[in-house]
């Protein structure tokens, strides 16, 4: 649906062609754009209607209540079940921190959901062989479980944006909500949530999308192979810092991996650089800064790309 919507606004409204570069980056837009919104819209009120029912200091003592591990590995497991690209996770993540889930735990499906899901591994096991999917899959849930650890560590609910669960108003409105049995109090709450949240990240969701947006469209993926085929040991943190600014989804790269491989890129080279793709984009960065501060960012970019450079080290060593 939202495919489709892109090719109508960039090839029938604008009469853009399909294989035009600013074709390419309009229908990208256009189709993130409204994946990204609907998102926001359909999980930020579901999560607020659950909070009329259930408080959120009841949902965060039943996570609380079990061992982290547990929490997190269901956290990394949903994240691999659901395939979203880095920035349509972050509705979810939202969602999670207004349920008051821990952001250890919130930060391991953050991680987990760009990088892995099913349609991704079902395309690396045809493109690149069951050995290359399955290995994929369990650094990516290395990654997503000791990177949500070591991010834990640094205590980052200090740096969640005080509008997210701290405004006294909509506290009061939550316990309202769940001392009425009205369908139209949970109604209200709900959608006084969406309004909030949308209206507080509308526009970095939009400014976001338009930097991936123009990455997709205007930068061929073919001139990141020159530079990476050496196997040289700066070839991996240089593939990091590249798949930063592109934005994708784990499932769009692959084709672009296959053809660095057969390109003589090395394994842990590639390997890096798609992941850095899938969950660590600039865009993604872009919008969580209006839920989460700068040094939580900071971390979870930090702690990310170092994962990425030791797998890609490592890859490189075994193979």
């Amino acid at each position: 649906m939202f495919e489709a919507l892109g090719n109508w606004v960039a090839f029938s409204l604008f009469g853009l062609t399909e294989q035009s570069q600013l074709g390419s980056a309009v229908q990208f837009f256009v189709m993130d754009v409204s994946k990204i919104f609907a998102l926001l819209i359909i999980v930020i009120y579901l999560m607020a209607w659950l909070r009329a029912y259930v408080s959120s200091e009841r949902i965060r003592e039943i996570v609380q209540g079990k061992p982290k591990w547990v929490g997190r590995s269901l956290a990394i497991l949903l994240g691999s079940a659901t395939p979203f690209c880095s920035c349509s996770s972050v509705p979810l993540f939202i969602g999670f921190v207004e349920a008051r889930i821990p952001l250890g735990i919130t930060f391991a499906f953050l991680i987990a959901s760009p990088m892995i899901n099913e349609v991704a591994l079902v395309l690396l096991m045809s493109i690149l062989g069951w050995e290359f999917a399955l290995w994929y899959l369990l650094v990516g849930w290395a990654v997503a479980y000791f990177g949500s650890i070591l991010i834990e560590w640094f205590k980052p609910e200090r740096w969640v944006e005080s509008y997210v669960w701290d405004i006294k108003a909509r506290q009061q409105a939550e316990q309202q909500a769940q001392q009425s049995l009205s369908l139209r109090a949970r109604h209200d709450f709900a959608r006084s949530e969406v309004e909030v949240i949308v209206r507080r990240i509308g526009w970095w969701v939009l400014a976001g999308v338009a930097i991936g947006a123009a990455f997709h469209g205007f930068v061929p993926s073919t001139w990141v192979e020159s530079y990476l085929a050496d196997g040289s040991w700066w070839s991996v943190p240089a593939a990091v810092l590249l798949g930063v600014p592109l934005y994708s989804n784990a499932t769009g790269v692959i084709p672009v991996i296959e053809a660095m491989l057969n390109k003589g890129v090395p394994v842990g080279t590639s390997l890096a650089f798609m992941m850095s793709i899938a969950a660590l984009s600039l865009p993604e960065i872009l919008i969580l800064r209006k839920v989460v501060q700068w040094p939580a960012l900071a971390v979870f970019a930090s702690v990310l790309s170092l994962a990425f450079i030791l797998v890609g080290w490592l890859f490189n060593y075994l193979y």
